[in-house]
């Protein structure tokens, strides 16, 4: 089973469950725990093969999508959660998708950080430069190289610092399998394009994430019940670039989510 933390708060009894992206682990919420434990019970879980679960690689079922997002929700009936707000970023924010699609009930809300919803010339052009060379140049090198284009600028370096330093734990094989996924992700991109959202959902966006901005606009504007909420200034990590404004949006969302517990 994954490896997860659990925060209890004192005030409210929804759980959020946070979902980091490819590369990362649960240290990249470390600036959210103090400011959402106020209002919600918060889980935070480390995905198959990264960070604390990072000799975990499965059941030995077959390698998706589907199957990296069942490793959470093993997580909430451990623990007994029936139902929860689901917070992602990036790539994480592909498993939350799956996890409405597996598990219906089990999704109050949802806020999508740096929302990967669709690719961009350049991210595919990354996306295929990946798949070339993820046998010829190092692990870490490669990653490195990803980050700053995906994370540029000053602004963005506390971010590059985080996924860099939990890189560290990602065996180049668990980098690999993630790349095979690629093709799976391109499939249900397409395919939820085309679906209404069905919980509550927040895309919440830095204004300088180019690669992932355009199409999050995109999605929102033919979704009903989805909506778009900009953060200036920063770029695909804003939870860690802005944290107080991350926060601030994202908690006064879920408060208000139809289905939060009163």
């Amino acid at each position: 089973m994954l490896s997860y933390k659990t925060f209890k708060s004192e005030k409210g009894e929804d759980w959020v469950v946070f979902v980091h992206g490819a590369g990362g682990s649960s240290a990249v919420w470390f600036k959210q725990i103090r400011a959402f434990q106020k209002e919600f019970n918060v889980l935070l879980v480390d995905l198959r093969g990264h960070g604390r679960s990072n000799q975990f690689h499965g059941d030995g079922s077959k390698y998706s999508i589907n199957a990296i997002s069942s490793d959470i929700l093993d997580v909430l009936d451990q623990i007994n959660i029936k139902s929860a707000h689901f917070v992602g970023v990036s790539l994480g924010t592909i498993l939350i998708r799956s996890i409405i699609d597996l598990a219906p009930d089990r999704v109050q809300s949802v806020i999508y950080a740096g929302a990967v919803v669709g690719f961009s010339a350049m991210a595919r052009i990354l996306i295929v430069a990946g798949q070339a060379l993820k046998y010829m140049v190092p692990f870490k090198t490669l990653y490195a190289t990803f980050a700053w284009i995906i994370m540029p600028g000053k602004k963005a370096e506390e971010a590059r610092k985080v996924f860099k330093r939990e890189a560290k734990r990602v065996t180049p094989e668990e980098f690999r399998r993630w790349l095979g996924l690629i093709p799976e992700v391109n499939r249900r991109l397409r395919k939820w394009m085309s679906e209404v959202s069905r919980p509550r959902s927040l895309y919440l966006m830095g204004g300088k994430d180019y690669m992932f901005l355009p199409p999050a606009r995109a999605i929102v504007g033919k979704t009903p019940n989805s909506f778009l909420q900009v953060i200036s200034g920063v770029g695909h990590v804003c939870n860690i670039e802005r944290p107080e404004r991350f926060n601030e949006i994202a908690i006064s969302f879920l408060l208000h989510s139809p289905q939060h517990s009163r």
